[in-house]
C-alpha cells in the first residue's frame, strides 16, 4: 500500500464523521440548520472551535446556486479553505532542514508520555541513514532504564550509535555529552531523546528548558530544532500540550503520531490555525514508512477521500 493509500485509509475515521453531515447537503441550500449539523461534525473531528468558525463562514460566502445544493459543492469549498490554512505549515521537511542547515544539525525531541517519541526519533534516524546521512542518537530520558534501553534498541537495529548514560543521570549532563560526541564524529544530525512529561508541570519543564541551555552553551546556536511529538488520538488536549511546549521551550516543528487511531484526525487543522507551527511529520501506521513528510494537499484530499497528484 503507498503512502497516500494509507493516509487515506488512517483518516478513515475522522472522513466518516465528516461525510455523514456533508451528505445531508445533497438536493438542498445549506440552509441553517444543515450549516449547524455540519459545524458539529467538524467539531466532533477535532478541528477547533476557531478553524470551524472560518470554515462555516467561507461555506455560507461561497455556496450560491446550483452548486450549493450538492454535497460536492459544499465539501469543495471546505477543501479549498482546509488548504488555505494547511499550506500555512507546511514547512521545510526534515530532510532539508538537516541538507541545508548546520552541521551536526541538533533535533530535541519533546512530548508527553506514550506520543512516542523514542519511536519516531527511530524513524527518522533510519530516514536518514537511508538517505546517505550519519545521525547520532542521545539517550536524554533518564527517568526510565527502559527508555534508554529501548533508543539502544533502535539504534542496533537501524545501525545508529546511541550516547547514554545510566539511570537517574542527569539529562543535561547526557545531552552534553551528546554534543559533544556529535562534534567529534562529524555527524549530519543529532537526535536527543527527552523524557516524557506533563506539560503542566513547571518543574519538569524547567528541566527541560536547562536541556535546551547546555546544548546552547556547547554548540551556539543548537538545537536547531525543538520538535514536539503528538499524539492525534487526544484531540484538543494535543492543542494544549502544544501551547505549554511552545511557551516553555520555543517548539519549531511538529510530529503528529497515530492518526490512523482516531476520528479526531482535524486535530492536524486546529493547530494550524492557532499555533502556526510547522507539520513536519505525521505517522498513520507503526511501520518505518508510516511516517511521513506533512503534505497538505494530500492531507485534505484523504479527508475527502478525494484523489491527488501524490495518490
Amino acid at each position: 500500500m503507498g503512502w497516500f493509500q494509507r493516509l487515506n485509509e488512517g483518516l478513515g475515521r475522522t472522513r466518516h464523521v465528516v461525510q455523514q453531515s456533508l451528505d445531508r447537503f445533497l438536493g438542498r441550500a445549506p440552509d441553517e440548520e444543515l450549516l449547524e449539523d455540519l459545524e458539529a461534525a467538524l467539531l466532533a473531528a477535532d478541528l477547533g472551535a476557531r478553524a470551524v468558525d472560518r470554515l462555516i463562514r467561507q461555506v455560507r460566502e461561497e455556496t450560491r446556486g446550483a452548486e450549493a445544493k450538492t454535497s460536492e459543492g459544499v465539501q469543495n469549498v471546505l477543501s479549498r479553505s482546509l488548504y488555505s490554512i494547511l499550506k500555512t505549515v507546511s514547512g521545510p521537511t526534515i530532510d532539508q532542514l538537516v541538507t541545508e542547515g548546520p552541521k551536526p544539525f541538533v533535533t530535541l525531541v519533546v512530548g508527553v508520555n506514550g506520543v512516542g517519541k523514542t519511536t519516531t526519533i527511530a524513524k527518522i534516524a533510519q530516514r536518514m541513514m537511508q538517505g546517505g546521512r550519519r545521525p547520532l542518537l542521545v539517550a536524554g530520558d533518564t527517568f526510565r532504564a527502559a527508555a534508554i534501553d529501548q533508543l539502544q534498541v533502535w539504534g542496533d537495529r537501524v545501525g545508529v550509535e546511541v550516547i547514554r548514560q545510566r539511570h537517574g543521570a542527569d539529562p543535561a549532563a547526557v545531552a552534553f555529552d551528546g554534543i559533544v560526541a556529535a562534534k567529534a564524529r562529524m555527524v549530519d544530525m543529532a537526535l536527543v531523546d527527552t523524557a516524557g512529561r506533563l506539560h503542566t508541570k513547571s518543574n519538569l519543564m524547567d528541566e527541560l528548558r536547562k536541556v535546551k541551555r547546555v546544548i546552547a552553551q556547547e554548540l551556539p546556536g543548537a538545537p536547531h530544532e525543538v520538535l514536539l511529538v503528538l499524539d492525534a488520538t487526544v484531540g484538543q488536549n494535543a492543542l494544549a500540550q502544544a501551547r505549554q511546549f511552545h511557551e516553555a521551550v520555543g517548539v519549531t516543528g511538529l510530529a503528529l503520531t497515530k492518526l490512523d487511531g482516531t476520528a479526531r484526525g482535524g486535530i492536524v487543522v486546529a493547530i494550524a490555525e492557532e499555533l502556526k507551527l510547522p507539520l513536519r511529520l505525521i505517522g498513520v501506521g507503526e511501520g518505518a514508512d508510516d511516517l511521513q513528510d506533512f503534505n497538505a494537499e494530500a492531507f485534505v484530499a484523504a479527508l475527502f477521500g478525494q484523489p491527488t497528484s501524490r495518490s
